[in-house]
């Protein structure tokens, strides 16, 4: 298809940076089913069968809910963190919450919770990082009863929900389906971020009652809907066949080129500047927190893409699920290139301003590598 000229960028709406911290309502919560211990060790040259010396180390409480609901509380927003909790490494999992000021609302249950080991080779520029992942807990029927149970409890105080993540095993495939029906029938908002099974029973045409917000990458859209998903053009007609289902707001993070954000007949495409990349770990969580902290703002959709992106591009910089400071995620947000897209059901196929920019960040795991 001939591309056709796009448009200039969206400016951004205030001449003035919004404030850092929005108001203290609405409350949010994440819920992370499947957590984890990401333990990040760096090392000069990683040889296999040799023996390394640790350069530095540090411990993140993982799992992307939780990857979320360290974002914002870095942010300085009061939020709520739940799932569930290995009994047997509990602990840590506390401590590093405590640390963050995240509210613990965790179930525990028996076992542990899986740990992450994360190595990173400091004599290489790509931010390659090896993976060490070990099984954690699994789960039975009174587990999840009990975590339905603490989210019925807390949608009494919270308005906004983030799912997200993996099933640990021994949870069926519509656990999140359940969860988003409980929370919606409770007239909450909810944001959905998985793949797989998972994300697929969640959306199915007879789920009833969608979410309000999802997070696929093009290789998690691709699957759920059979077909290949590449680029804004394919990007924005899957966003539309969701839309249709009931689905709010879709958001298609594809890597480089940035991510598609499309609610109702708007959408746009957000494509970030270049960074040197240390880590893409955490990056989509990053995406979700920023958009929430920009929807929590009252902002329009262009400029919800470009915080969410910035935050997103923030945490490229960094090891492990971290946002460097406020000052300096600002600052990445005029960067962000947004332009708008429409799509051939709206007037014509889409166009954009930035599809073809090369250089740009890798951001948000679009080939799968973005944490579980």
């Amino acid at each position: 298809m001939p591309q056709t000229p796009h448009p200039p960028p969206l400016p951004p709406t205030s001449a003035q940076p919004p404030q850092a911290t929005p108001p203290a309502a609405p409350r949010l919560c994440t819920v992370t089913p499947n957590p984890a211990i990401d333990r990040t060790a760096a090392v000069h040259g990683l040889t296999p069968g040799a023996v390394h010396r640790v350069l530095w180390e540090q411990d993140d409480a993982g799992g992307k809910g939780v990857n979320v609901a360290s974002f914002l509380a870095t942010w300085g927003l009061t939020v709520t963190a739940t799932g569930l909790m290995g009994r047997d490494n509990a602990d840590v999992l506390r401590a590093l919450f405590a640390e963050r000021g995240i509210d613990d609302r965790f179930v525990l249950v028996p076992g542990r919770t899986r740990t992450n080991i994360k190595l990173v080779d400091e004599t290489r520029g790509d931010a390659s990082v090896t993976d060490l992942n070990f099984p954690g807990f699994s789960v039975s029927d009174p587990d999840l009863e009990r975590l339905a149970s603490t989210l019925t409890a807390l949608s009494a105080e919270h308005t906004w929900f983030v799912l997200a993540g993996s099933l640990p095993p021994g949870a069926p495939a519509d656990t999140y389906r359940r969860l988003v029906a409980l929370l919606r029938a409770a007239g909450r908002r909810t944001v959905l971020d998985t793949s797989g099974a998972p994300l697929a029973a969640a959306l199915a045409p007879d789920a009833g009652a969608l979410p309000d917000v999802i997070k696929p990458n093009e290789h998690e859209l691709s699957e759920l809907l059979g077909h290949p998903i590449a680029g804004p053009d394919a990007a924005l007609a899957a966003a539309r066949t969701l839309h249709r289902r009931g689905v709010g707001t879709v958001i298609v993070s594809m890597g480089a080129r940035g991510a598609v954000f499309s609610e109702g007949s708007a959408a746009c495409l957000a494509v970030p500047p270049q960074v040197a990349v240390r880590s893409t770990v955490g990056a989509g969580d990053a995406m979700v927190a920023g958009y929430l902290v920009a929807t929590l703002r009252g902002l329009p959709l262009a400029d919800r893409a470009r915080l969410a992106t910035a935050f997103s591009l923030g945490t490229l910089t960094t090891l492990g699920p971290r946002l460097p400071p406020t000052a300096e995620v600002e600052a990445r947000a005029a960067e962000v290139h947004v332009s708008p897209l429409t799509s051939e059901e709206h007037g014509g196929s889409a166009q954009s301003g930035s599809a073809d920019r090369t250089g740009s960040a890798d951001m948000t795991g679009s080939a799968g590598r973005e944490e579980p």
